[in-house]
C-alpha cells in the first residue's frame, strides 16, 4: 500500500496534487509520502514481534535523505551504513550511536576510527585481515570494537546478478568452511569483541527458500563455534525483502519472512539483527517528471522525457522495471518507447510499452523509486543533481536541493599551468 492516487483525474501524494510540486520546484524530482515511509517501517517492525529478541537497522543505502532516516529512526529503527559519510547522515537524523551497524568490505583505518570515536553499536568484519586491523586500532586507543564476522555461505539468492551477495563468488564476508577458525582467532585478539555472525545473501528475493538455505547453514556454524567454547549471542541476518515492481511480480512479505525467521532460529538464543531498506523505503517514493516532446519512431514512438539514467539509474544498471503513468491520464494508451536526453542508447526506461497517453508538456510519475533511486544520482552530462520533496499529509517541503551545474562548476579549477 502506499499514498499515490488519482483523485479527480490528478495524482495525489497523499493529499497534495504532483502538478502543485511539479509547478513550484520543476522537474525531474523525486516526491515522497511520509506517511507510506511510517506505515512500511511499522509494518515491519510488527511483523518480527513474533521474535523473542531483535533489532532493526534500516540500510542508509537504499535513501540516505535525512529526512527519510528521520521518519524510519521515529519508528524504533538504528541504521545500517556502509561509509563514514552513511554513519554520519545516521547519526545527524538522530540515530544514537548505539544503534548504528557498520557494514561493507572496503572499510578504510580513516572509517574505523571514526566509528570508534563515535562508539557504534556493531562492526559487520567482511574479512580476517580488517578485524586484526580493527581490534589494533581499537586496542591502541584504549577501546574495544564490538564486532560480528560476515560470512558468505555460497547460496544463491536467485535474484539478479548485480545484486546477489552470497555465492562464493561474490567478494562479501568470509568463506563459510573457514568462518569457524577465523572467529577463534579473532575472538582472542585484545581490543576486540566479536559477539556473533552476520549474512546477506541478496536483495528482491521472489522466494523464502535461499534465505532459509542460508540461515540455516548459519546455526550449523553457530552451533559449532559454540562447541568450540565460543560465545555466539548475536546473528545478523541482513536484508533482502522485495518489493512489487511490476504488475504479476509476486514477493514475500514482511509477515511471512518473519515466520520463517521464528522457524528456522526457534532454538538459536541469540538476538536478531535485521538490515531492511528497499522494503521500508521503495513505495514511498515517485520520480515525477515532464514529457519534452513525443519522437516519432520506426516501430513506436519515444516518449522523451526530462529525468534520465543520471536521475534514476537502475533501468540502465539492472534493466529494471518502473511503472509509468501520467499524472493527468486521459483514459487513452499507447505504445512507446520511454527515454530521457542523456547521450547514451542505455538511457532508456522502457521499450515497446503500453502506458497513459502523453503528450508534449505532459506530467508522469516512476512509480516506486523511493530506494536506490535518488542516492544513485549523478551529474552526467553536467545535469543538475535531482531534488527531492517529501510530503505529509497537506504539507511538503524540499528535502534536497536540486545542485545545478553552475554550482557543480564553481566547485572545479583550473590550475595555473592550463591558463593563458
Amino acid at each position: 500500500m502506499d499514498h499515490f492516487e488519482l483523485r479527480g483525474g490528478v495524482l495525489y501524494a497523499e493529499d497534495v496534487p504532483l502538478t502543485a510540486i511539479a509547478e513550484a520546484v520543476g522537474t525531474p524530482v523525486y516526491v515522497y509520502s511520509r506517511a507510506t515511509l511510517a506505515r512500511h517501517a511499522r509494518v515491519f517492525r510488527e511483523a518480527l514481534s513474533i521474535l523473542p529478541r531483535f533489532e532493526v537497522a534500516y540500510a542508509i543505502k537504499a535513501n540516505p535523505n535525512l529526512s527519510v532516516i528521520k521518519v524510519v529512526a521515529a519508528e524504533g529503527f538504528g541504521a545500517d551504513v556502509v561509509s563514514q559519510g552513511e554513519m554520519e547522515r545516521a547519526l545527524a537524523a538522530g540515530v544514537p550511536a548505539s544503534g548504528v551497524v557498520f557494514s561493507g568490505v572496503g572499510k578504510s583505518a580513516v572509517e574505523m576510527i571514526a566509528a570508534l570515536e563515535a562508539g557504534i553499536g556493531q562492526f559487520n568484519l567482511e574479512s580476517e585481515e580488517e578485524g586484526v586491523e580493527l581490534a589494533a586500532l581499537a586496542a591502541a586507543r584504549g577501546k574495544v570494537a564490538t564486532c560480528a564476522l560476515r560470512v558468505n555461505p555460497d547460496v544463491d539468492a536467485g535474484t539478479h546478478g548485480k545484486i546477489s551477495t552470497g555465492k562464493a563468488e561474490n567478494k562479501f564476508g568470509v568463506p563459510y568452511d573457514r568462518a569457524g577458525g577465523i572467529y577463534a582467532r579473532l575472538s582472542a585478539l585484545p581490543g576486540m569483541n566479536l559477539r556473533g555472525l552476520a549474512v546477506h545473501i541478496g536483495s528482491q528475493l521472489q522466494s523464502l527458500d535461499p534465505l532459509a538455505a542460508a540461515f540455516a547453514k548459519m546455526g550449523d556454524l553457530m552451533r559449532a563455534i559454540r562447541a568450540e567454547g565460543h560465545s555466539v549471542t548475536h546473528m545478523d541476518l541482513g536484508g533482502g525483502v522485495g518489493v512489487t515492481y511490476k504488475a504479476g511480480d509476486v514477493y514475500p512479505d514482511p509477515q511471512d519472512y518473519a515466520a520463517m525467521v521464528a522457524r528456522v532460529t526457534a532454538d538459536w538464543d541469540v538476538t536478531l539483527m535485521f538490515e531492511p531498506g528497499r522494503v521500508i523505503t521503495g513505495n514511498t517514493g515517485v520520480l515525477l517528471t515532464e514529457v519534452i516532446r513525443v519522437k516519432q519512431g520506426v516501430v513506436a514512438p519515444f516518449v522523451v522525457v526530462d529525468a534520465a539514467m543520471n536521475d534514476l539509474a537502475r533501468p540502465a544498471m539492472y534493466d529494471a522495471w518502473h511503472d509509468f503513468v501520467a499524472v493527468r491520464p486521459n483514459g487513452r494508451t499507447m505504445t512507446a518507447n520511454i527515454v530521457g536526453p542523456i547521450c547514451e542508447s542505455s538511457d532508456t526506461f522502457a521499450m515497446g510499452r503500453v502506458i497513459d497517453e502523453v503528450a508534449q508538456g505532459d506530467l508522469a510519475v516512476f512509480r516506486t523509486a523511493g530506494a536506490y533511486g535518488a542516492t544513485m544520482a549523478s551529474t552526467y552530462n553536467s545535469r543538475a543533481l535531482v531534488p527531492e520533496v517529501m510530503v505529509d499529509g497537506d504539507k511538503w517541503a524540499v528535502v534536497a536541493d536540486r545542485i545545478q551545474p553552475a554550482t557543480i562548476l564553481a566547485a572545479e579549477r583550473v590550475p595555473d599551468f592550463l591558463k593563458d
